[in-house]
């Protein structure tokens, strides 16, 4: 069975954002095995680029060898459904294991994005971190719905 990581800062924590995405995570789960891993916010005392560092510290010590590192980030590439789930299947080619990275509400640290594979865009506008995992969520099961033929992707 194909496996998919999602390492995320912070939990979800507002009780719609946790609803939608425990729903396409079982609905992601005859297709794949979704593992997915918290890091913990920095505290928001600190300055924002020390918040950052410590967050990506973090997710580094996360991310394991055979991991592919995505990136979300305003800055990456933005593609369409299909094209999305091509490039999913071209992934699970590799053998290696996709692994998606969001950053808190600030982002990423320029180490979590030197360290990524590819960087992706949810599209040109920006998302709060709790809605972009929702969205992350619903189009991995897209792109596994448009790979089996199914009629979701319409």
């Amino acid at each position: 069975m194909k496996e998919i990581r999602i390492i995320t800062v912070g939990r979800l924590k507002t009780p719609h954002w946790k609803e939608a995405a425990a729903h396409y995570a079982k609905r992601l789960a005859p297709f794949l095995r979704l593992e997915e891993s918290i890091v913990k916010d920095a505290d928001p005392a600190l300055p924002l680029a020390e918040r950052k560092k410590q967050e990506g510290a973090r997710i580094l010590r996360q991310l394991g060898p055979g991991d592919i590192c995505l990136c979300l980030d305003e800055g990456g590439k933005s593609m369409t459904s299909r094209a999305f789930a091509d490039f999913l299947a071209r992934l699970a080619d590799t053998g290696k294991k996709p692994c998606f990275v969001i950053g808190g509400a600030y982002g990423l640290a320029p180490e979590v994005l030197a360290r990524a594979a590819h960087r992706l865009a949810l599209g040109p506008m920006t998302f709060p971190h709790e809605l972009a995992r929702v969205l992350l969520l619903e189009q991995i099961y897209r792109a596994e719905s448009i790979m089996a033929g199914s009629g979701y992707h319409h």
